[in-house]
């Protein structure tokens, strides 16, 4: 395999129209079969400002400002608890059937508590009473060998398990019913929500290339992440721009800051939308011998990732792979290759080392390949998200919506005819800018492909 530098012009996909909407039926489904998998008497769901993916998934809201609780019960019973703000807000939930009641101990401090002031009371009044056993999903979970008691332990705050425990009395840990990397019901979705997350996607990609390909010398970070064209979509992460000098180190995470770019520089940046998240790194020059040489043992690594990833592969071989193909180059990942995303940029990850969980049809799937060791002063990065799909999947996803089925084949083939990446029949790029690594910023238009 030859991995070569050059000029490639990016192909218009398609343009997005409206961005499609998952239905009230699929909300209703989800949350029937959130709590049947509990197999308790009342499901509860945690969600607050940066964890919401859960509550957003079941119901089609997510909390702003305040925590809130989705209760899920016997007979259908389907109840929003909310603080002041929220309680308006709740209207645009999409889940059929579901009653709001107002419980202002969510509330932010200072704000009005004399109506309902008792968050134990709400939850007696919403139906759960002694004796019932209750499932608590939090953002997160530990697992069995992190803890000798983790289905006791909750990461939700101390108050709200307290309150369930003295209301009820029965408390389980229910997490893994919705994210557990395999068989959590957010790890796998419908046509509907695929073709929600690749408006996002498709959205998310062309704004951050407006940054790599426009960005100069003397920019501030502030000026480079500008040309985004924002519009105010929902984001899952804050916003990363960062740059530094030979030999100091390029803090990834960071947001943008007043500093001027110059010529030589490391450059990284991502942008995270509910359903997807893009990022690119490289350097602010237009030619190095050295970089260049590493660039193309990490472009490696990802090609062994879309070579080996598809429906039914174990994530534990895909990290092989991946892992293996880095290590020839002297490089490794520095966190998972690949993970689930979603409404959040990261769930979980069958990818791990031994890993028998597999890649099912339905997984949306950040291709999240970080290389190091670099030199400081030095990144690169190559993210975008994708989904596994089996061919009934594919089938359905082209009935429902031809559009993005459309866009989604002229990524798979310009993959492979421009990059040189053929792809397996269940890997549906999602960006519309699939697999472009440019590693010179001020070259743009040049892309690592293989030849």
């Amino acid at each position: 395999m030859s991995i070569v530098l050059k000029p490639v012009a990016l192909p218009d996909f398609g343009a997005l129209g409206d961005q499609p909407q998952v239905p009230a039926a699929t909300y209703a489904a989800r949350a029937d079969a959130a709590y049947a998998g509990g197999g308790c008497d009342w499901l509860v769901v945690y969600g607050d400002r940066e964890h919401f993916g859960n509550i957003a998934f079941l119901s089609g809201f997510e909390p702003r400002f305040e925590e809130a609780l989705l209760l899920l019960g016997p007979g259908g019973r389907r109840v929003l608890l909310a603080g002041n703000e929220c309680e308006s807000y709740a209207a645009l939930a999409g889940l059929p059937g579901l009653e709001v009641m107002r419980a202002q101990s969510l509330s932010l401090m200072g704000q009005d508590r004399s109506a309902e002031p008792r968050l134990a009371d709400r939850l007696r009044e919403a139906g759960i009473g002694k004796g019932d056993s209750v499932g608590l999903v939090g953002w997160k979970y530990l697992e069995a060998e992190e803890d000798e008691d983790a289905a006791a332990l909750f990461f939700v705050p101390d108050v709200v398990v307290a309150l369930l425990r003295r209301v009820a009395g029965s408390l389980r840990d229910a997490t893994p019913v919705l994210m557990h990397p395999e068989t959590g019901l957010r790890s796998v979705v419908d046509a509907d929500q695929i073709a929600a997350f690749e408006w996002i996607a498709a959205r998310t990609s062309a704004m951050l290339w407006r940054v790599v390909s426009n960005v100069g010398v003397g920019d501030t970070e502030f000026e480079a992440l500008g040309r985004l064209g924002y519009e105010g979509d929902p984001l899952n992460v804050h916003t990363m721009f960062a740059s530094a000098s030979p030999g100091e180190p390029v803090i990834g995470l960071r947001s943008p800051t007043a500093r001027r770019l110059r010529k030589g520089d490391g450059v990284t940046t991502a942008l995270g939308l509910w359903g997807a998240l893009s990022s690119r790194a490289g350097l602010l020059d237009d030619a190095n011998d050295a970089f260049l040489a590493v660039a193309k043992r990490y472009f490696s690594g990802l090609v062994a990732w879309y070579e080996t990833a598809d429906v039914g592969v174990a994530g534990g071989t895909l990290f092989e792979a991946v892992t293996q193909t880095l290590a020839e180059g002297g490089l490794r990942s520095a966190l998972n290759p690949g993970h689930l995303g979603g409404h959040e940029e990261w769930s979980h990850s069958p990818v791990r080392p031994g890993s028998r969980e597999r890649l099912r049809s339905g997984m949306v799937f950040q291709v999240d390949v970080i290389p190091t060791p670099l030199p400081p002063g030095q990144a690169l990065n190559n993210e975008d998200a994708v989904v596994f799909a089996d061919e009934s999947l594919r089938a359905e996803l082209a009935l429902k919506h031809p559009a993005v089925a459309d866009r989604i084949a002229a990524r798979r083939a310009f993959m492979a005819d421009t990059i040189g990446v053929p792809l397996p029949p269940g890997i549906l790029p999602l960006s519309s800018t699939p697999l472009c690594l440019p590693p010179f910023w001020l070259r743009p238009g040049d892309l690592l492909a293989r030849e």
